[in-house]
């Protein structure tokens, strides 16, 4: 099998995004990152002001750590090797009118039933009644893709036409050939969503690999929602 240079997932988005996008992508998530607050219910969210950007996925399959990776902090989203540790909306603040929200893991077969309801209602709330949520993006684990626990969560994006994109992370830890053939199938799935946006991002918090791709896609995002970046400007169309 073909084997990458350690650290590198190659994705062929990297020709969509020009030089100032991959730049203001860098300078939106320069600046200090913090804690705002964590929401265990509806009630407890902060209210909305600044866009979001969430991140949704499978219990252990990165939210944390990817969240460390785009803000260049190593802890300010807390990660575990124990599945369902984030049972709350983190809601993060940057310089830049963003928020992150670190979303809970879904699909831990571990946890008392009880708790798995409530952490799959609050996620399903939060994406149905947010007006301010600009994206939600979906990670799944590259060297699994897909299953059938991820079809609910998409299942709401799409029924709340709310905008979401897939990030696969891990990339490092499959060879190319895997990578290209979990990149195509995913693709393949989600074409058939409205609201999902077509392509997809590989990632790893690990080695870096993707990240300036996602933080400009992030940028990319608040320019055509009219949120001000001094680095915009040279955007291509």
């Amino acid at each position: 099998m073909s084997r990458r240079t350690a650290g590198e997932c190659r994705v062929d988005r990297m020709a969509d995004f020009s030089a100032a996008e991959i730049e203001a992508g860098r300078r939106l998530f320069a600046g200090a990152w913090d804690f705002i607050s964590a929401a265990g219910g509806l009630d407890s969210v902060p209210p909305m002001g600044a866009p979001e950007i969430a991140f949704a996925g499978r219990s252990n399959v990165g939210k944390s750590s990817l969240i460390n990776a785009l803000t260049g902090r190593r802890a300010l989203a807390r990660t575990s090797n124990t599945p369902g540790r984030t049972q709350q909306l983190i809601f993060f603040g940057g310089p830049d009118r963003l928020v992150l929200v670190d979303m809970p893991g879904y699909g831990y077969a571990a946890a008392a039933k009880s708790k798995v309801a409530a952490w799959t209602d609050l996620i399903h709330d939060y994406l149905r009644g947010r007006a301010t949520l600009a994206r939600v993006y979906v990670l799944i684990d590259a060297r699994h893709g897909l299953k059938d626990v991820d079809d609910a969560i998409l299942d709401t994006l799409s029924k709340a036409a709310v905008s979401h994109e897939i990030v696969l992370t891990k990339c490092d830890q499959i060879d190319e050939a895997a990578l290209a053939e979990r990149t195509a199938a995913v693709k393949a799935a989600v074409r058939k969503r409205p609201a999902a946006f077509p392509d997809l991002i590989a990632t790893s918090a690990r080695t870096g690999a993707g990240i300036d791709m996602l933080r400009a896609a992030i940028a990319r995002l608040l320019a055509e929602r009219g949120v001000h970046t001094d680095d915009m400007r040279g955007r291509r169309t």
